[in-house]
């Protein structure tokens, strides 16, 4: 793979607002004779600081002319590509001001499996939901980023069903406009 190609595509990629690829998408977008090849190639990209490792099987465009806005999401969502996954728990609760403090992380629920990742954007914590497909739609809202928001009751619904801790909820807050 030569690297002005690489670089022709990922801006290709990079207007249409895509950032953010799995190991599966580079390989449609390079395709190579072998997987050791593409391997290779991709191995250079990132050394040169063309792509950036951000989570295993992710990689980050690293001249995205967008900046970094809501990579974080972006690479939770490639991570549980194919799940059901929105922001809930602390995240949640932080952004519609029913916890005063910011978590450290992006907490995000999903059908796919648990997990935490530590990427150079941040740490994103997955939990593990079996909840039947309804009760995940509902209270869920598109705000316009990669992945949805849940309300902020859904949110501590989900809080307490996971067994965290509920004490910097404030009720208030909680229970405003209802």
């Amino acid at each position: 793979m030569k690297q002005i190609h690489a670089i022709r595509q990922l801006m290709a990629q990079d207007r249409q607002g895509r950032q953010v690829f799995t190991h599966r998408d580079l390989a449609t977008l390079f395709p190579e004779r072998s997987s050791r090849t593409l391997q290779a190639g991709l191995g250079r990209l990132v050394k040169s600081g063309i792509l950036m490792r951000a989570a295993p099987g992710i990689y980050v465009n690293a001249l995205s002319g967008n900046g970094y806005v809501h990579t974080l999401e972006q690479i939770a969502r490639a991570l549980r590509r194919g799940e059901y996954s929105y922001i809930s728990l602390e995240s949640a609760l932080s952004e519609h001001g029913v916890i005063s403090q910011i978590p450290m992380r992006l907490t995000v629920m999903t059908t796919g499996r648990k997990g935490e990742f530590n990427t150079p954007f941040g740490t994103i914590e997955f939990t593990h939901t079996a909840r039947p497909l309804q009760d995940i739609l509902d209270d869920i809202h598109d705000v316009g980023r990669p992945l949805r928001l849940a309300g902020k009751h859904k949110a501590c619904r989900d809080l307490k069903r996971v067994g965290r801790n509920t004490t910097l909820i404030d009720e208030q807050i909680l229970h405003e406009n209802d």
